[in-house]
């Protein structure tokens, strides 16, 4: 089997979209999968990371004169560009036109995308280019000319995507299906035995990949006044590319606890089965987080993270804290350091999903191929 993915990271989209696109790659090519991926060059991309994954990684450059997220003429020029349209770095007629010699040449049985400033009539230019199309979303507010939708996040209902796909369009909604690496259900029993008797000794900052506005900084001069217990210990997670990684390992010198930064990580599932609390952005590794039963408080630091965080809140599987008034009030209270409510955290949080999404995710994939090989030509 073929396939192809369409997804960026950048210091503006962050590292998810490209990081849950490699964890489906990689199931799939243990499979026997042969999996390629076009990215946009922006600043903060992973492209050489990809291809140090033993992927090929097709570059596409930054348009200089991106403005819309049209890509035909007539009505659907007309269309309103989408929310997240400057994420692209070209228009999607643009975006389409570099990606249709690279998907003509490949001729994959699945199209994968994952990325919000691409819709319909970005999957309609490239129809004649694949057999099959999956969108991996979060927002449910654009329509997608798909075969199969995947949307991880929690409490998410399939009827909020029904007006936007066509009718036989196949919908995979809930954390359920959240793309997480295989280490991290491997991990889950010894994670949540080791909570059976709770204490804070191992607290977690990951704000993210690339962390461009440096809520991990003010995250570390928040903590400063919180009653963290005398021999807690802090590990600080960043990704290579993050602009504000010196700065914070200055801060991190300076800390009150002993204090480690740590960079480009492989063992990120271990990290988080160790950690008695994490202070976290409420963006994928919400289900990472969860899977391991990891109490969390959660930052909101895009508007896209919301519905996700609040949901988590609501469930009683996160504390969640508005990451625009992270200075104007206390970060973490003595209620969020108590073990009752560390405990309590935990069992929701491990409730949300149990790391066993991508087997769900590929089953369906292998089925839609299978059937469509057995219709006659």
């Amino acid at each position: 089997m073929k396939v192809a993915f369409r997804a960026d990271a950048s210091l503006q989209i962050g590292t998810g979209h490209v990081m849950r696109c490699l964890t489906l790659a990689d199931a799939l090519a243990a499979r026997g999968a042969d999996c390629q991926f076009i990215c946009r060059a922006h600043e903060g991309n992973l492209i050489e990371f990809i291809r140090s994954k033993g992927y090929v990684a097709h570059a596409l450059p930054i348009a200089h004169e991106a403005s819309t997220g049209s890509t035909a003429s007539g009505p659907a020029a007309s269309a309103p560009d989408l929310a997240h349209a400057h994420w692209l770095g070209a228009t999607q007629a643009q975006d389409a036109e570099a990606c249709a010699p690279i998907l003509a040449a490949q001729r994959p049985d699945w199209l994968i995308v994952d990325h919000y400033a691409l819709d319909a009539r970005w999957e309609r230019a490239l129809a004649p280019h694949y057999r099959k199309l999956m969108v991996i979303d979060d927002l449910a507010d654009r329509p997608h000319a798909c075969n199969l939708l995947l949307d991880q996040t929690f409490g998410r209902d399939a009827a909020d995507y029904r007006p936007l796909v066509p009718a036989d369009c196949h919908l995979l909604c809930g954390s359920q299906y959240a793309l997480l690496r295989p280490e991290f259900a491997a991990l889950r029993p010894y994670s949540l035995q080791r909570r059976a008797r709770p204490a804070l000794r191992e607290l977690l900052i990951t704000m993210g990949g690339v962390d461009k506005d440096n809520a991990t900084g003010q995250v570390l001069r928040a903590l400063r006044t919180c009653p963290l217990p005398a021999d807690c210990r802090i590990t600080v997670v960043m990704g290579a590319a993050a602009p504000w990684l010196e700065e914070v390992r200055m801060q991190a010198r300076d800390m009150p606890w002993p204090t480690r930064v740590l960079v480009g990580v492989n063992d990120m599932a271990q990290l988080m089965a160790d950690s008695d609390l994490a202070i976290g952005a409420a963006g994928a590794t919400s289900w990472e987080r969860c899977c391991l039963g990891v109490p969390t408080t959660m930052l909101v630091l895009a508007e896209n993270q919301r519905k996700i965080a609040e949901a988590l809140c609501e469930a009683g599987a996160a504390h969640l804290l508005d990451g625009s008034k992270l200075l104007n009030r206390p970060l973490l209270t003595p209620e969020y350091l108590e073990p009752l409510w560390l405990s309590a955290t935990s069992v929701a949080a491990a409730a949300i999903t149990d790391g066993l999404g991508v087997a769900q995710v590929i089953k369906a994939l292998i089925c839609k191929v299978q059937y469509a090989n057995q219709l006659p030509v």
